[in-house]
């Protein structure tokens, strides 16, 4: 049930704030409101009566139950399952492509062939991809150390591989 529905079973309400109302307690003879509204964010409604009253009797009294106070959607209150759109032997099979590009520069590298662009900008898409995959994994706290090291010195290695070849060629 909604919140207005239930508004509109009670009397002498008027809106305190942003989904808070205070109203008439329809459970006692009340002279002035005394019952209190909310609507959270997932749309469950919560009820307070200051002078006392169970909430149950507040219900009772506008022929509602505590299935009036909650959203008829179920309340999922744990983060959605994330989809996984690929079988983990794809996964696996493409980062170790990319660990094999990787590795196929390095060695081009060590044995002193220049990086051209299109190869240093190939091998930094394979850091990143690589390291993404690190990243969707987790890491625990020493984890994250290596992998900001590993960061900095890919990129650096990828300049400095540039700049060795430069004078060796």
């Amino acid at each position: 049930m909604s919140v207005d529905a239930l508004l509109a079973r009670l009397d002498g309400v008027r809106r305190t704030g942003p989904d808070c109302w205070l109203g008439r307690c329809p459970s006692h003879e009340d002279g002035r409101p005394s019952l209190s509204i909310r609507e959270l964010g997932d749309g469950r409604v919560l009820l307070h009566c200051f002078a006392g009253c169970a909430v149950a009797d507040v219900l009772d009294a506008i022929g509602l139950d505590f299935d009036a106070l909650y959203p008829s959607r179920a309340i999922d209150h744990h983060r959605p399952r994330e989809r996984r759109p690929f079988p983990v032997a794809d996964v696996v099979r493409a980062l170790a492509g990319e660990g094999l590009i990787a590795a196929i520069i390095a060695r081009q590298c060590v044995d002193g062939y220049p990086l051209d662009p299109d190869v240093h900008h190939r091998l930094v898409i394979a850091a990143d991809r690589l390291l993404a995959g690190v990243d969707a994994a987790g890491l625990d706290r020493e984890g994250e150390r290596i992998r900001r090291e590993l960061v900095k010195k890919c990129r650096g290695a990828a300049m400095d591989c540039n700049a060795e070849a430069a004078t060796h060629g």
